[in-house]
């Protein structure tokens, strides 16, 4: 069990390093350090720090799509199936807030073109499911005529904004995103009001 495990913390650390150091400032030596492994190890798991970086970006965007494609496959209503999408979309990024700011920081730069190419891929497929379910709801008259991706740029804008500049949500109270607490109720928050959003917006006019 100690190789998956040693996997498992290379991954780990390297994400939050790489979502506070961004991709340039973390090293494969500080990743061997704080995972506790020697850089054979890294190079044996995956070749290279973009290895290591595509590895963790892989994850977690796979993980995202097979969840958009079950949510798309439900027999349920059009609107309900997006409703449940934004709410997972939500939710996966704020319970994962290092790995949307590190991948935000890479397409924001583009300094690495193969790399960039391949996150804009991945993304993209994901940008599909969703865009089918507004589609087809479009077209059975669920929902009115709308540009879709403008729909799609207002959900994902909204949800980075909460990410990168949460305490200006409530300026009373100094939320702070890693905090379990402030984060479910920021989460909660997000996902009722871009909830109430679709549904508002793409109700077709009596």
């Amino acid at each position: 069990m100690e190789k998956p495990d040693k996997k498992t913390s290379i991954l780990t650390v390297s994400e939050t390093l790489f979502s506070e150091l961004g991709y340039e400032g973390t090293s494969t030596r500080q990743i061997a350090k704080e995972a506790g492994v020697n850089m054979a190890m890294i190079n044996y798991y995956f070749g290279s720090k973009e290895g290591v970086f595509m590895e963790i970006m892989n994850q977690r965007l796979t993980g995202f799509k097979a969840q958009l494609i079950s949510i798309s496959e439900e027999p349920i209503s059009h609107m309900e199936k997006l409703v449940r999408v934004v709410d997972s979309y939500s939710r996966r990024v704020l319970c994962n807030v290092s790995f949307h700011r590190m991948m935000h920081r890479e397409l924001s730069l583009a300094q690495r073109p193969e790399l960039w190419e391949k996150l804009k891929i991945a993304m993209n497929e994901n940008l599909m499911v969703i865009d089918k379910i507004v589609n087809e709801g479009i077209a059975d008259g669920t929902f009115r005529k709308v540009d879709v991706r403008m729909l799609i740029a207002t959900i994902m804008g909204t949800i980075s904004y909460v990410v990168t500049s949460p305490s200006k949500l409530t300026p009373d109270s100094s939320l702070d995103i890693t905090k379990p607490k402030d984060k479910e109720i920021l989460t909660k928050r997000l996902s009722v009001h871009l909830q109430d959003l679709v549904k508002t917006y793409l109700t077709p006019n009596k």
